[in-house]
Order: structure tokens, then C-alpha cells, then sequence
């Protein structure tokens, strides 16, 4: 496959040069060329929706044609489109990401679709009951853990005494307290906790904090660079994430988890020099590769889950194609949920695994 330079004549109307990129595109093998051109000339540009359109008419910007020749070379070679603009939408909020994360995709809105409609069923407040003395936090030196910070919330965290001084007479400072940092007394309640596993971009912990303010929200991941930007991202939407380094379920030992939800690697190992170039080669292999048969972590997870206090009463996978009944027999054998349910994506394929406990815990 060639990957020659892309070179735009020099008068011409941002219609032509899109029409001109798109078959550029297209002849390098590449999927929706169009879209592609589109989009990267919506970046260049700093125009998108009807602003887009309306400007098709209108002559190149010549000021702006190395940068646009650059991103079409670029996106020529295979590199996602997405990696090139550093940005992909989720969930109707704009994400950043880099080649440190994947690229959110679209059925992974169903996932968290699902999390937010069964977490509204069983919790209608939002909050959670503690079901005795209250656990230790995760992410301390004595367990080997890198807490990478609380996005929004550091600064809650440390004016929590004070709050509780002057709202001592009223007993909210209090509560407000023990709510903030897990502590409480026996049958107190406390925020729901829900517990990304994989953070990658934040696609999954940032929306759930933004549709659930209510929900205490964690993610986990073993990239630093994948956390540093789901933290721009925390911080894009102004939602407090609590992020942190560790593999899987490590760094949340200890915590009261009432959610677990994960779109964990789930590509066999040996299937993956087959996947499209711009997966295969831009998309960090640590995302995707989910052992001998792409099935390690979920394993790993359910042998992970006595390191919680109890487990989860709602638990929502992602998963790859002809993995569903399997996972689901995971959940299964693990005994904990009393109702399992598979979701299928837009194009109908089982995506998504879910396990309830609707008799909850005591």
C-alpha cells in the first residue's frame, strides 16, 4: 500500500478540497474517506455543523493548506482520525484522546446506558446503605498502590473538618463528612460508589459522574498515560473521578463498591496482527489484548472480587463477538447476582453482559 505525501492544489474551495482529500482517502484503502475528510476539515478549519456546510462554497484558506496537507498524509498512512484531531465525541460530550487510550466507540454508550438505568432502579437516591463498620480506603502505601487523585474533589476532601465545625450544631457537617470519606456508623448512607475498571480517555467514569452527580465515581487503570487523560478529561467536564494507578481491581481494596463496570481488553492475543491498521497499529496493545482467548481479565476480575468488602450489586462488561455466554457463565458461577442480562449493539451482536443482585445485601 502506497503512502505518498498528499499535496492540494493551491486555489480551490474547501468543497474541492474535501472532494479532493476524500478520493485521496479512498485510494489508500481506507474506510469512510469522506467522514475522515470531513472531520479533519472541521479541525483545520475550527468550524463544525452548519458553520461547516455553509462554508463549502468558500476558497481554501491558503494560510491554512500545510496544516491540512499534513493531517490528510497523516490519516493516509492509517493513523485514526480521531488520534489526529485528538478528540472523539461521547455520550454527547467531547473526549480527548491520544494513543494513550483507545478511542471510545458508540456501543459503549449502550454499556453505560445500561449502568445508569439499572443504578436508577436499584438506588433511586443515589445513595447506598453501609452494611457494617466501615471499610478501609484503598491506595495506601502498605498495599503497594499509586492513588493518582481525586479529580475536583481534593480540595472538598480537606475542607470536610471545617464544614463539619460549623454545621456541628445541625449534625450536616457530619454526615457530610463520613459520606466524603466512607466512614459511618453501621446502616448509615453514604454515596453510591461505582468503579470503572480501564478508565482509558474517562469515556465511561466522566459520563457516569456527569449523568449521576449523586454517585461517588473511581476509576482504575494500569496506564499512567491513560489516566493523565482521563483526568483532562475529569477536569474538561468539571466531574470529580476518583483515578487511580493499579491493575484491575487492586487499587480499590478495601472500598465499598456498589457498581462494577469494565470495557477491559478483550481481544485474543492471537487475533490481533488481524485487526484493521489503524487499530493494530496506533491503539495501545495493552487495551486491547485480552489474552489466549480475550477472556483474562474478566477471569481475573471475578478472581479479584474478595478483595472487596462485598460484592458489587450491579456489574456491567463489555465484550467482544461470540464472548457473551461466556462471560455470562462467569457471572454465573460466581453466584453473587440473581439476574444476568445480555445487551446487544445497534448492529445486533451480544456486547454487553450485566449482573444484578436485586435482592441486595444486608
Amino acid at each position: 500500500m502506497k503512502h505518498d505525501s498528499y499535496v492540494m492544489p493551491d486555489v480551490q474551495s474547501i468543497r474541492e478540497a474535501f472532494a479532493e482529500a476524500s478520493s485521496f482517502l479512498a485510494g489508500h484503502g481506507l474506510t469512510e474517506p469522506q467522514r475522515s475528510s470531513q472531520l479533519l476539515l472541521e479541525h483545520v478549519l475550527g468550524l463544525s455543523g452548519a458553520a461547516y456546510y455553509m462554508a463549502l462554497a468558500d476558497p481554501f484558506p491558503l494560510a491554512r493548506k500545510t496544516e491540512w496537507e499534513a493531517l490528510v498524509t497523516r490519516r493516509a498512512a492509517g493513523e485514526p482520525v480521531q488520534y489526529i484531531t485528538r478528540e472523539q465525541e461521547f455520550y454527547g460530550r467531547a473526549f480527548e484522546v491520544t494513543p494513550d487510550v483507545l478511542i471510545p466507540r458508540p456501543e459503549t454508550e449502550l454499556l453505560v446506558e445500561a449502568i445508569l438505568k439499572y443504578g436508577a432502579e436499584l438506588w433511586p437516591d443515589g445513595m447506598a446503605g453501609v452494611r457494617g463498620e466501615a471499610a478501609p480506603e484503598a491506595g495506601g502505601d502498605e498495599q503497594g498502590q499509586a492513588a493518582v487523585g481525586v479529580v475536583r474533589g481534593e480540595a472538598a476532601r480537606e475542607d470536610i473538618a471545617a464544614a463539619d465545625e460549623a454545621a456541628a450544631h445541625s449534625g450536616a457537617g457530619r454526615n457530610a463528612a463520613r459520606r466524603e470519606s466512607g466512614a459511618g456508623a453501621a446502616g448509615a448512607a453514604r454515596p453510591l460508589t461505582a468503579v470503572d475498571i480501564g478508565a482509558g480517555s474517562g469515556a465511561i467514569s466522566v459520563t457516569l459522574a456527569a449523568e449521576a452527580p449523586a454517585w461517588r465515581v473511581c476509576a482504575g487503570d494500569i496506564s499512567p498515560g491513560a489516566l493523565a487523560v482521563a483526568r483532562r478529561n475529569a477536569q474538561r467536564h468539571g466531574t470529580a473521578v476518583d483515578l487511580r494507578l493499579g491493575d484491575l481491581l487492586e487499587p480499590f481494596a478495601g472500598l465499598e463498591t456498589d457498581i462494577l463496570v469494565s470495557n477491559p481488553p478483550y481481544i485474543p492475543g492471537g487475533d490481533i496482527a488481524g485487526l484493521q491498521r489503524e487499530v493494530r497499529d496506533h491503539e495501545p496493545r495493552t487495551a486491547l489484548d485480552g489474552g489466549g482467548d480475550g477472556l483474562d481479565p474478566y477471569r481475573r476480575m471475578m478472581e479479584q472480587l474478595p478483595l472487596l468488602p462485598a460484592p458489587p450489586r450491579l456489574v456491567g462488561f463489555e465484550l467482544g463477538q461470540g464472548q457473551a455466554e461466556q462471560v455470562a457463565g462467569l457471572l454465573r458461577a460466581a453466584g453473587h447476582w440473581d439476574e444476568i442480562i445480555t445487551i446487544d449493539d445497534l448492529a445486533g451482536i451480544p456486547r454487553h453482559v450485566l449482573g444484578i443482585a436485586r435482592r441486595g445485601r444486608t
